[in-house]
């Protein structure tokens, strides 16, 4: 049984983690780590793991806890891993970490766009993005596994055949989000609150978004050459679900069906992608829950442009779910024990 420390574990992403592992058939959540909630159980603070998990939670000592897991999940925020992962690597532990503070190869574009400096640069090079439709085989092996953003997991998947196949040009890509209000974490911010966010729409971070940087860097690494995007994130007066709308000008004459073919050959064999048939377009609906992402997409002939369309739960395929994924790869677990459960739907 994998022993699994959860650093931050009362944050959303974080209990998150915790529910998903309690139907893991080879997994067991042994440390819950909270400041706010030191000394109280689990099940104390989120009641529907009452005689599930009951565990209580630790304070961030670091010595105290560190011999109790084999593998820590992080869901920490950005910047103040520094005094946390270092400590866990030279310990022997892996992790898998929720931060912005490893997905990076470039420092200077991390503190660019974080407007923070990075304490650890040395550990860029080592550690692996964690998105397994692309780095499976380093994932394997690798001690720290940086999980992407749910905005880039959405996006780069949404858009990476046509990448990986040179059929649009890379000079005009724009990308529409749509995220639910649990992708801001568990805030008592006045923008999250219900009278704030019920029944209205609204654009945030334009075209500065800071995950605009992270979709940049993987979408560069996939086409080879230097991306760049527009980018427009959008809050939306549901809990979880995200949807994305790429749009791409065409490099050559192609239909939807034939698009879709190349989608289907690409993502052969993901058990998570579910590539859509023609005339069907993914909903949030549909992956609420679970951690699938739905992938659709139609050509415009007028404007010889692709409309893609790609929706997961930003709370799992986008945050938790897509953690547990990578710590059955790191373990050599099928990818789907303890997530093939479909979307919740109501």
């Amino acid at each position: 049984m994998i022993k699994v420390g959860v650093i931050g574990a009362t944050g959303y992403v974080g209990i998150e983690i915790v529910r998903l592992l309690q139907n893991h058939p080879q997994a067991e959540v042994t440390v819950a780590v909270s400041q706010s909630f030191v000394g109280q159980k689990i099940s104390d603070v989120y009641p529907s793991l009452r005689n599930i998990c009951d565990i209580e939670c630790q304070d961030l000592n670091m010595d105290a806890i560190y011999d109790k897991a084999d593998v820590f999940i992080t869901a920490l925020p950005h910047g103040i891993s520094k005094e946390v992962i270092p400590y866990l690597l030279e310990k022997g532990k892996r992790v898998i970490d929720h931060s912005g503070d490893f997905r990076y190869k470039s420092v200077e574009v991390y503190e660019k766009w974080y407007k923070l400096k990075h304490e650890m640069p040395e550990l860029l090079n080592e550690a692996v993005y964690g998105l397994p439709e692309l780095y499976r085989d380093q994932i394997k092996n690798a001690r720290l596994v940086a999980n992407p953003g749910c905005y880039p997991t959405c996006s780069i998947l949404g858009i990476a055949p046509l990448l990986a196949n040179d059929i649009i040009d890379t000079k005009n890509i724009i990308i529409d989000a749509v995220s639910g209000v649990s992708g801001a974490g568990r805030k008592t911010d006045l923008p999250y609150q219900f009278c704030e966010c019920d029944e209205n729409f609204k654009a945030y971070g334009v075209a500065t978004h800071r995950h605009t940087s992270e979709i940049e860097q993987e979408l560069s690494f996939i086409a080879g050459e230097e991306i760049l995007i527009s980018f427009t994130p959008h809050l939306a007066p549901i809990k979880r679900g995200m949807l994305c709308t790429t749009y791409a000008n065409l490099k050559k004459d192609i239909s939807t069906s034939e698009l879709l073919d190349l989608y289907k050959k690409h993502y052969d064999g993901e058990f998570f992608v579910r590539v859509l048939g023609e005339g069907k377009l993914p909903e949030v609906k549909y992956v609420a829950g679970s951690n699938f992402i739905d992938i659709g997409l139609v050509v415009d002939k007028r404007l010889n442009r692709v409309i893609v369309l790609s929706a997961l739960d930003n709370l799992m395929k986008g945050a938790a779910g897509q953690a547990v994924q990578d710590l059955n790869i790191m373990y050599g677990i099928p990818e789907q024990t303890g997530l093939s459960a479909p979307g919740l739907y109501l």
